[in-house]
């Protein structure tokens, strides 16, 4: 990692269903990338920047940044210093779960701004970390449910996503479907747009309009998420990117940390699943 830069990417036991971020970055670039979580983070020096879907974002100490699950991003420095930032990656179902008991929200939530001015509640995922780090569950759990609960209520609600309608939707979604059954050995685009009964610039810009990236880059990060479900379950990180089409560890490891922000190694580690077979 850079001079000046550190990450630490963790889970509290107590704390099941939530991943944990502090890391300061400098020149770090997280290349375009979804998370299967929601993300909360505060920063608390500096200034991150961010492509959400097509908006250039800025967010700063007081302000939390939003991201809902699936959705395409990035990040970098605002600022010539850097950021130094604490996240909270709380699984889809433990956010809805708090929707219904404090919102009576039930189905899919989610948030409408990718960053919102709330020093309280950036004090709050502040504070889930500090508790986590000292072992206090009560606390760490408390702060976790007052900080989404406080999110959901000034800048959350139910989001129904809407199924593909057109022709180009229904390809996309089917093109998405073959990548995942063969993300080992992914057949070209023309190839696929071939076998999907369209051409390959259309299945190019149809799968942008439904993922917010083509085809090659959301394969990337699919085959970073499965790693992360294989690291997670003690697979060796050699191991790991055989599984999911990258030629060699190295491969998996350039493209884990540009999306994850720690290497495959250090993150298995601090999760406490090296070591495990696989």
């Amino acid at each position: 990692m850079t001079s000046g830069e550190r990450a630490r990417y963790w889970q509290y036991p107590e704390l099941p269903g939530v991943d944990l971020l502090h890391a300061r970055y400098v020149r770090k670039v997280f290349a375009r990338h979804t998370h299967e979580t929601f993300v909360f983070a505060a920063v608390t020096e500096g200034v991150e920047a961010f492509h959400y879907r097509d908006d250039l974002v800025r967010t700063g100490p007081g302000q939390v940044a939003l991201v809902n699950p699936d959705t395409p991003h990035t990040g970098h420095a605002g600022v010539p210093e850097g950021w130094t930032y604490r996240t909270i990656y709380p699984d889809a179902e433990i956010v809805r779960s708090i929707a219904a008991d404090v919102l009576a929200l039930r189905g899919s939530v989610g948030f409408t701004l990718p960053v919102v001015d709330d020093p309280a509640a950036a004090r709050l995922v502040v504070g889930v970390h500090r508790a986590a780090e000292e072992g206090n569950a009560l606390a760490a759990d408390t702060m976790l449910r007052l900080v989404t609960a406080r999110l959901l209520r000034g800048h959350g609600g139910l989001i129904s996503p809407l199924p593909p309608r057109t022709a180009g939707g229904r390809n996309a979604a089917r093109a998405r479907a073959v990548l995942e059954d063969r993300m080992v050995a992914p057949p070209t685009l023309e190839r696929l747009a071939t076998d999907l009964g369209t051409s390959p610039f259309a299945l190019l810009r149809a799968f942008r309009d439904a993922y917010g990236m083509p085809p090659h880059t959301w394969l990337t990060d699919a085959r970073v998420r499965r790693a992360r479900r294989l690291l997670d379950a003690g697979t060796p990180p050699a191991a790991a990117a055989a599984a999911v089409g990258f030629t060699d560890q190295s491969h998996l490891s350039r493209h884990f940390t540009r999306s994850v922000g720690v290497p495959p190694g250090a993150y298995q580690r601090a999760r406490g699943t090296g070591g495990r077979a696989s």
